[in-house]
């Protein structure tokens, strides 16, 4: 490539055109900057300047290299990472879907439960509805017939006094008397 560039640049040389003046001179602008540019790079390649340009390049491609390995590695772990927490994911949700099963089941029982307890709870009340009308209508009932005794004793009594008279009260007198009597030996 050197050689290509210095080839290039003496052939391209308008000194070269004009003929007038000679093509290794120090007139020779294009000769003086020919010469330039060689000691440049003639300083440039004693000076180690490639070298340490392509140490620095190398230097930055490994770091570079280096930075990718790291970006996979981590990658890598970001997958197993993600992959791990898919698992705890998929297994908290098999987890909640079960409890969620079992919820509704014991929901089911203590429905059926309460269904039952209701139930027994209305036998019973209906039971003892009964049981109080029962009582009420008995004692209805006896209500009823002791009003109904009373009434009949009174008009009995009332009857009685009407028609009785004093040797017919003496005589059931009389009758009691050995009533008892024969009730009491």
């Amino acid at each position: 490539m050197k050689k290509l560039t210095v080839i290039l640049s003496v052939i391209a040389s308008p000194a070269l055109a004009s003929g007038d003046i000679p093509i290794f001179s120090l007139f020779n602008t294009n000769f003086v900057v020919w010469l330039a540019f060689l000691l440049f790079i003639g300083v440039l390649i004693y000076l180690k300047v490639p070298g340490t340009l392509m140490g620095a390049l190398d230097a930055r491609a490994d770091g570079i290299r280096a930075e990718l390995n790291e970006a996979k590695a981590l990658r890598e772990d970001a997958q197993t990472i993600l992959a791990s927490y898919e698992r705890k994911q998929k297994e908290v949700q098999e987890q909640a879907n079960r409890i969620i099963e079992h919820a509704k089941l014991e929901a089911g029982e203590a429905a059926e439960l309460a269904k039952s307890d209701l139930k027994d709870s209305i036998k019973r009340r209906l039971a003892a509805a009964q049981d109080q009308i029962a009582s009420a209508q008995a004692s209805a009932v006896k209500e009823v017939r002791d009003t109904a005794i009373q009434v009949a004793v009174g008009a009995a009594q009332d009857v009685i006094a009407a028609n009785m008279t004093a040797t017919d009260g003496s005589n059931l007198i009389d009758d009691a008397i050995e009533v008892v009597g024969s009730k009491l030996h």
